[in-house]
């Protein structure tokens, strides 16, 4: 794993976790179970530290997708995508394969893949 890719996964994180702390019905399940619902601040540093590690445009990417996704960064198994449970070419697991290093998408739905 790349640390471009890394690095996605991480803010990928932290935003399903400002998105599930931000949603009132949320926040208060995360009470009742025992989580604090508090420091959203550190979060939202933690972000912005993270962001500003990552290339622009493969930010604004992840961004602009993330805007109707939930989950961006998606693993590949046995050829499938986690995300839209599409199965990929063959052609696409070689070409990324020789090609250490860059990121892959799913040619259905687009989603940064990573392979396990």
């Amino acid at each position: 794993m790349t640390d471009k890719l890394a690095e996605l996964i991480q803010l990928q994180d932290i935003d399903v976790l400002l998105r599930e702390v931000r949603d009132p019905e949320m926040a208060l399940h995360e009470e009742r179970l025992g989580f604090p619902v508090d420091n959203v601040e550190n979060l939202v540093r933690a972000r912005q530290r993270l962001a500003s590690r990552i290339d622009e445009r493969l930010l604004q990417t992840y961004e602009r997708m993330s805007r109707r996704l939930v989950r961006v960064v998606v693993p590949v198994e046995r050829s499938i995508c986690g995300g839209c449970r599409m199965s990929q070419p063959t052609s696409a697991a070689r070409a990324a394969s020789s090609h250490a290093g860059t990121l892959e998408n799913c040619e259905n739905c687009g989603r940064i893949l990573y392979r396990l």
